[in-house]
């Protein structure tokens, strides 16, 4: 099963070598990765997306709970939580196609970040499903590159009155 983690940690250098690290070392592979600074710049958050079991999951936490520079470790796969991904795509339809590929970019939300005579790069923000259907949609088009930033994940805050 897909999990997204949240990891507060100490904006040290080091860290993430240190996190990812423990991931190698235990043989648990990394999806997705994303590191910014906090409010805090004394403080980063790492979003980690990793597969696995629950006993698995539940390994990843306790290690990452153990190193020194972490301050917080939140599975966020169980709670009500959103999530978002970037992905810059590159492409090159024919002459017949330019038309619909803008169509497609606009029915995604998504923006032309830069045109050539020959290419559109398009700028698509979403879940991991919008970016998979949109990578699907204009593969046909001709896809000459893309790079995605990979997950950032974020808890909803608890509305309910108690």
């Amino acid at each position: 099963m897909r999990h997204t983690i949240s990891v507060l940690v100490e904006n040290k250098f080091g860290v993430l070598s240190r996190v990812s690290g423990l991931f190698s070392g235990r043989g648990y592979n990394i999806e997705s990765l994303s590191v910014g600074e906090t409010i805090d710049p004394g403080m980063s958050t790492m979003t980690i997306v990793t597969t696995g079991d629950d006993s698995v999951i539940e390994q990843i936490t306790k290690q990452l709970n153990k190193l020194i520079d972490v301050i917080k470790v939140v599975d966020l796969t169980e709670l009500d939580h959103v999530e978002r991904e970037m992905i810059l795509v590159k492409i090159a339809p024919r002459a017949e196609f330019k038309a619909e590929a803008l169509r497609i970019a606009e029915i995604f939300r998504g923006r032309i970040v830069d045109s050539s005579q020959s290419t559109y790069t398009i700028e698509i923000t979403g879940d991991v499903k919008k970016i998979e259907a949109f990578i699907e949609l204009v593969k046909p088009m001709g896809i000459k590159e893309f790079v995605r930033t990979g997950t950032v994940a974020i808890s909803r805050e608890n509305t309910k009155k108690k």
